[in-house]
């Protein structure tokens, strides 16, 4: 019996912790997990709360590509968790270890470098999948459904929406599930929009626009943010003329990202301030300060059951027996309450199904390629649904589906 070793890097961060409780509860007792994290410390307190032989914690900087191989060695899958920046440094362990790979995604920018990797991971015949989470990887495999339903695709269209009705106490200033770092640049950086068979760029937070999700969310107003989803359905699906992607958060949260950004906690670019010991100067990013002290906020305590929803949706258009149709294919979920896990489990979880399916040998394609290439989606849907979400699929007849 074939035992893998799958290593989350990042593991102890916010997804991170979400992908070790999916292996955890899900890969067969031989297997063995690595939380593997720059900040050992929690690495070490996260595999102690699991008290299971299966769960070991090592300390990595993946920057450091000797040291990190030598800790890993043996590793079966690389499961990137970390910040996005760091995403080539470990596709370069990966190819050194010569194991597969499976990343959250990279921005838009970023996954398109990572791109650039296919024929080395071709060569040694692994595969990476880039952008395994809800948004990019759900959306862009729930698209292959809708491109395999329909004879040719015209227009694609990524939407999330979600609601939370749960009773809290000890609510921080502002609450984030993942990192504040990379939310400010999706509020800043220029989004991506693939129109007219044309790659262009529009304003940060443009384009908010009323959209039905399904009950209990509703109406939201999605907006355009920087995602991977349009560096590479665009290119997936030939014929192919729109491609875009929008996320609607709560108005609150808006406002108050929109105020760090705004102040200038958004900017990569060092300022001096005085050094502790009132001897000189250091250079900080604002950004990164301002992630460190909303990361380190205590997280609110759940007060009542636990009543969250997010819809994950894709909108396929395109022509069905020479007539114009349109595939709408959503994933909810109400999060997996059992895991003590809420709608994150979205994004946390589909890096452990792909590292799963590329263990037991489901993704069979080699090279560095987005999900909608690499990910076969019925085998993939089904374990969606033993971690609480579904996937539906309607078709609609002609394009007048509002996106």
């Amino acid at each position: 019996m074939n035992r893998s070793r799958y290593v989350v890097i990042g593991g102890a961060g916010a997804m991170g912790r979400i992908t070790v409780k999916d292996l955890v509860e899900t890969c067969p007792a031989g297997d063995e997990i690595v939380v593997a994290d720059y900040d050992f410390a929690k690495a070490r307190a996260l595999a102690a709360s699991h008290r299971s032989r299966k769960v070991v914690a090592v300390r990595v900087n993946v920057r450091d590509r000797a040291a990190a191989v030598r800790a890993l060695r043996g590793a079966s899958v690389l499961l990137n968790s970390a910040q996005y920046q760091l995403n080539l440094d470990v596709m370069e362990v990966a190819l050194a270890l010569r194991c597969h790979y499976v990343d959250l995604g990279g921005l838009f920018h970023m996954t398109r470098r990572q791109l650039k990797l296919h024929g080395r991971f071709k060569k040694i015949g692994r595969t990476a999948v880039v952008g395994m989470g809800a948004a990019p990887g759900i959306t862009n495999i729930m698209a292959r459904v809708g491109a395999d339903k329909l004879d040719s695709v015209a227009e694609i269209h990524c939407r999330v929406g979600s609601m939370d009705e749960t009773r809290y106490e000890g609510v921080p200033a502002l609450a984030v599930s993942y990192s504040l770092k990379t939310i400010l640049e999706e509020f800043s950086m220029r989004p991506a929009f693939f129109t007219r068979g044309r790659m262009t760029f529009v304003d940060p937070m443009s384009g908010a626009a009323p959209h039905r999700f399904p009950a209990p969310v509703g109406v939201r107003r999605p907006m355009h943010t920087i995602h991977s989803e349009v560096a590479t359905l665009p290119y997936s699906f030939k014929g192919v003329r729109e491609v875009s992607f929008k996320i609607a958060f709560d108005p609150e949260f808006v406002d108050r990202v929109r105020f760090l950004r705004d102040l200038g906690l958004a900017s990569h670019e060092g300022v001096e301030v005085p050094s502790l010991d009132g001897r000189g100067t250091v250079k900080v990013a604002p950004v990164d300060v301002a992630n460190k002290v909303a990361m380190a906020q205590k997280p609110a305590r759940q007060a009542g059951p636990l009543r969250q929803y997010e819809v994950v949706r894709t909108v396929v258009k395109g022509r069905k027996d020479g007539k114009k149709a349109t595939c709408v294919v959503d994933c909810r979920t109400a999060g997996m309450p059992s895991w003590g896990i809420g709608l994150d489990i979205d994004t946390g979880s589909p890096p452990a199904v792909a590292a799963q399916m590329l263990a037991s040998g489901e993704i069979v394609e080699p090279g560095a390629l987005p999900p909608e290439l690499a990910v076969p989606t019925e085998p993939f849907f089904k374990r969606l649904e033993r971690r609480g979400m579904t996937v539906r699929t309607s078709m609609r007849p002609g394009w007048g589906f509002a996106v």
